[in-house]
């Protein structure tokens, strides 16, 4: 299994963040503001843990999503 984790960066913003997380991951609106907060106060945090084709996935939605808007938002998968 492999754990999707979302990096903190300044130029992000706060909301675009909460509806990636809602939207790519199926978070409510209230755990993808909170997993949203713990990204900017901790550095990042876990989104999910999925398989590794699952993972890699999401992490590509990620990116796309990012770039398609002019932000640098990261997205890792790390090993459980």
């Amino acid at each position: 299994m492999w754990k999707v984790v979302i990096h903190n960066d300044d130029y992000t913003p706060v909301e675009f963040v909460v509806a990636l997380i809602h939207k790519i991951f199926d978070k409510s609106i209230e755990d993808a503001t909170k997993l949203t907060y713990a990204v900017h106060n901790n550095g990042k945090a876990i989104v999910g843990i999925y398989t590794k084709e699952i993972a890699m996935t999401k992490i590509s939605l990620v990116r796309e999503n990012a770039d398609n808007f002019g932000h640098p938002l990261l997205a890792t998968a790390e090993e459980v």
